[in-house]
């Protein structure tokens, strides 16, 4: 376990830039493995977004450092805006350690802007908290699932809100098979950070973990799907076979042949369960990034 309460560096001067698809990866993901990065996605005929963009602006000057915005225009950058499922403007994501770890769409009062950004900037300069996660994190990754659950909770009784913590905490809790604890806590997370990406990334590795409790045998699914490719029930449950073992590419690729077949089947079914995949893995997975494109392609083919 580590010691909490260790100073942080002193932030340094802030940063507020444009970001296109060509430097997104670099400005946005890799940057945010050193400092808490704001993303403003907006538009020039967007009204709300000039009111929400200078409120952004003056919440991360009022940081001193400790939080970096850049801003996407999402006429000139759409893949990008795909890619985040950003579906209306302005949209608001934040990215910590390569991941978004918060965001809110819409105008929203300038004390939520305020406090969206102290919740970031806290990342970074938050006593060793940082530090401590990152350490659960491969606690977690390496195995130690009970060293990384009580990890987390210590983390969560210095800070109460922290969203990295409760996705840990719930991740934790898939591994070891507790799915209704894992429930439990997502249930209790605070109302404020309910709805940060973690945690919608948390709700679908849970959905992902129930579905393959009742999954099937691949090599049988497999066996059906050659026997009549026309199946597509039998295809969408190989799917949910393939991911229940981590075979997620193959599963995804499932699910895009489902779509491409037949987009309605059973209710869209196919897109849904790609969304949560998508969802379940961190944004930058090149499972979701390919599969993301190629299903975009099929959309506006």
């Amino acid at each position: 376990m580590l010691e909490l309460g260790q100073k942080q560096p002193e932030p340094t001067k802030a940063v507020i830039m444009d970001v296109s698809e060509a430097d997104f990866m670099a400005e946005v993901v890799e940057a945010s493995m050193t400092v808490p990065v704001v993303v403003d996605f907006w538009a020039p005929w967007c009204g709300p977004c000039k009111t929400l963009g200078p409120q952004l602006e003056a919440a991360v000057e009022g940081a001193k450092g400790a939080v970096k915005m850049v801003k996407v225009n999402v006429d000139q950058n759409q893949r990008i805006a795909g890619q985040l499922r950003v579906q209306s403007i302005p949209t608001v994501y934040a990215f910590w350690q390569g991941q978004p770890v918060d965001a809110f769409q819409g105008a929203v009062p300038a004390s939520e802007v305020q406090a969206f950004v102290k919740r970031l900037a806290e990342l970074a300069g938050d006593g060793g908290l940082a530090e401590a996660i990152e350490a659960a994190e491969a606690m977690l990754t390496e195995g130690a699932v009970d060293d990384a659950a009580q990890t987390f909770a210590a983390i969560l009784e210095e800070d109460p809100v922290n969203v990295a913590a409760y996705a840990g905490l719930v991740r934790c809790h898939i591994a070891k098979g507790d799915l209704d604890e894992a429930e439990a806590v997502l249930n209790g997370a605070p109302a404020e950070i309910a709805s940060a990406a973690p945690l919608e990334a948390a709700h679908a590795q849970l959905e992902l973990a129930r579905q393959a409790a009742s999954a099937g045998p691949v090599a049988e699914l497999m066996a059906a799907v050659e026997a009549d490719p026309a199946d597509l029930q039998a295809r969408f449950d190989l799917a949910l076979a393939l991911q229940a073992n981590n075979r997620m590419e193959e599963a995804v690729d499932a699910l895009l042949e489902i779509f491409r077949r037949d987009r309605e089947w059973n209710e869209g079914a196919a897109k849904q369960q790609l969304f949560t995949i998508f969802e379940a893995l961190k944004p930058n997975d090149p499972v979701v990034l390919n599969g993301r494109r190629k299903l975009s392609s099929m959309i506006f083919a």
